[in-house]
C-alpha cells in the first residue's frame, strides 16, 4: 500500500526468479443497492465485466477502473459485510485536480484535494489539511469520494513511483517508457557489444517494472547483455 510517510522507505526487494506472483486482482465491496451502485460506477466510465446471478438470491457484478489491473465484485449474497463498511480504497492518479474536475463531471461527490498533518487515515477528516503537499510530493495530495452506499475512495497523485513500487503499464505509460528506453539504450549502443535491441528493451523494461531507477534498469539491461551476474 503507498503511504504519505516516505523519507523512511526503503526500496523493495527484487523478485528473485523463484518468487510466486500472486496479483490482486479483486477487492469485494458491501453494497445495499445493486443496480444503483452500477450505474454509478459505470458512470464514472468504469468498465463492467460482468453481471451474474444464480436465482434470485445471488447476484455479481465486476467493474474495473481506467487503467487499473484490480477490479471490485459487488452484489447480492457475495459478502455479509455492512453496505458502506469498506473506506480507504485507493485510486492512484497522476495528476489529482484533473481527475477530480473529470469525476466531478460523471457524478462523483468529490471533495477538495488535501493532504495529512503527517500520518494517514483512510476514514473520516481528522488530519486533512486542505490543498495539496505544498512541496509537491508524490504520495502526499489526496481527495476522496464515496460510492451512493458509503464506500470510500481515496484518490492519491503519484507523478513518480518510489524504488520498488513498480509501474501501471495503461498505454501512455508504457508509451512513455518505450521512449525513455530507446533514450538509455540509444546512449549505451554506441559502445556496446553486438546485440539485438529486443533483449536491451526487455531487461530494462522488467526492471523499470520491478522498481528500478531508469539508471539501474539501464545498468541491468547492460548486464544483461554482456552477460554479468545481476543483483
Amino acid at each position: 500500500m503507498s503511504s504519505t510517510q516516505v523519507s523512511n522507505e526503503h526500496p523493495a526487494p527484487v523478485p528473485s526468479a523463484g518468487t510466486t506472483e500472486t496479483k490482486l486482482e479483486v477487492v469485494v465491496i458491501p453494497v445495499a443497492d445493486v443496480d444503483r451502485v452500477k450505474r454509478f460506477y459505470q458512470g464514472l466510465g468504469w468498465r463492467l465485466d460482468a453481471d451474474f446471478t444464480n436465482g434470485s438470491d445471488w447476484r455479481a457484478v465486476q467493474i474495473t477502473p481506467p487503467g487499473s489491473p484490480c477490479s471490485i465484485i459487488f452484489g447480492t449474497g457475495v459478502t455479509t459485510a455492512v453496505p458502506g463498511s469498506v473506506q480507504g480504497l485507493f485510486l492512484v492518479v497522476s495528476d489529482i485536480e484533473s481527475t477530480c474536475a473529470q469525476l466531478r463531471e460523471r457524478g462523483a461527490d468529490v471533495g477538495e484535494v488535501f493532504h495529512f498533518d503527517g500520518v494517514l487515515r483512510v476514514s473520516g477528516t481528522d488530519g486533512r489539511v486542505p490543498g495539496p503537499d505544498p512541496e509537491g510530493h508524490s504520495y502526499r495530495s489526496w481527495a476522496s469520494f464515496s460510492d451512493p452506499d458509503g464506500n470510500g475512495w481515496l484518490l492519491q497523485e503519484v507523478k513518480t513511483r518510489l524504488p520498488g513500487r513498480g509501474l501501471s503499464l495503461d498505454v501512455a505509460t508504457l508509451t512513455e517508457l518505450l521512449r525513455e528506453t530507446e533514450t538509455h539504450h540509444g546512449e549505451y549502443e554506441p559502445t556496446a557489444p553486438k546485440h539485438h535491441w529486443s533483449g536491451w528493451y526487455a531487461a530494462y523494461i522488467v526492471a523499470r517494472e520491478r522498481g528500478r531507477t531508469p539508471g539501474e534498469a539501464a545498468r541491468d539491461a547492460t548486464l544483461h547483455i554482456e552477460g554479468a551476474p545481476q543483483p
